[in-house]
């Protein structure tokens, strides 16, 4: 596969890397964690990146504008096989996401990867415990 065709885990939208760049000016550097359940459902989680402690039990699925984005390791046995595509809508967001007072909220998009691309993804593995 060619270097420029090498698959994505996770992208964004345009409106997502418009908020994206907002948040960063306001609060510098971030992380997304994206939630597997509980109080937020399955949101995607935007925090200012030393405010959240990513351990072994994480893995980063990649990066969007320069942000860290991971999920839980037992999570993503469940979505190892789904691109995932951060978007923005309007409304009101997770209570600890960085986005709540912006009147919008992230949410993901997914599709199931290609053949070809869940190929290539299972020969190089996602990164556990990944601090950055």
């Amino acid at each position: 596969m060619a270097e420029t065709n090498i698959p994505l885990r996770v992208e964004c939208t345009a409106a997502a890397t418009a908020l994206i760049h907002k948040l960063q000016a306001q609060h510098g550097d971030l992380l997304f964690h994206q939630s597997g359940g509980c109080c937020d459902g399955s949101a995607p989680m935007c925090y200012e990146r030393d405010e959240f402690m990513i351990g072994d039990a994480d893995v980063l699925l990649g990066w969007v504008e320069a942000q860290p984005f991971y999920m839980s390791a037992a999570q993503f046995e469940y979505w190892q096989h789904t691109h995932l595509t951060l978007d923005v809508v309007k409304g009101r967001g997770a209570g600890f996401s960085l986005e709540g007072p912006e009147g919008v909220r992230f949410l993901i998009r997914s599709r199931l990867f290609s053949d070809s691309e869940a190929e290539y993804l299972a020969q190089h593995p996602v990164q556990k415990g990944v601090q950055h």
